[in-house]
């Protein structure tokens, strides 16, 4: 059978067809980072520049820089792959990337907070 018909079939039955490397990135909106990373002990990563960083973050974000590969790299072997990793930006595109990154490096629950440090700031 060809893949878009077992995916039609199983849409039809109402199964996804969505592969295992799409469910491991969510994106996410501001009121799930209220609900679910503020105040928690979660891992959430800021992945702007530190001079972003210094002008404001999130709660307790760490900042692993992904302007700067080699060190990005190795600041993700420090996080525990088996636990969730909340990730924002400014607006969205370098967390996006970082997402991607992480799911090569076997990470299985990342949320990706689309709208970033720049949603985040508006009322």
């Amino acid at each position: 059978m060809r893949p878009s018909i077992v995916c039609g079939l199983l849409l039809f039955l109402g199964i996804s067809c969505k592969s295992q490397d799409e469910s491991a990135i969510s994106v996410i909106d501001k009121a799930t980072m209220k609900s679910k990373v503020i105040g928690k002990d979660v891992q959430l990563v800021d992945v702007r520049t530190p001079e972003e960083y210094q002008v404001g973050h999130i709660d307790d974000a760490v900042n692993f820089d992904i302007k700067d590969p080699l060190h990005f790299e190795e600041q993700l072997t420090g996080l525990n792959k088996d636990e969730p990793v909340y990730l924002y930006c400014k607006m969205g595109g370098r967390s996006a990337r970082a997402a991607k990154m992480l799911k090569e490096k076997g990470f299985e629950k990342i949320y990706d907070y689309a709208g970033g440090y720049t949603d985040w700031v508006k009322n």
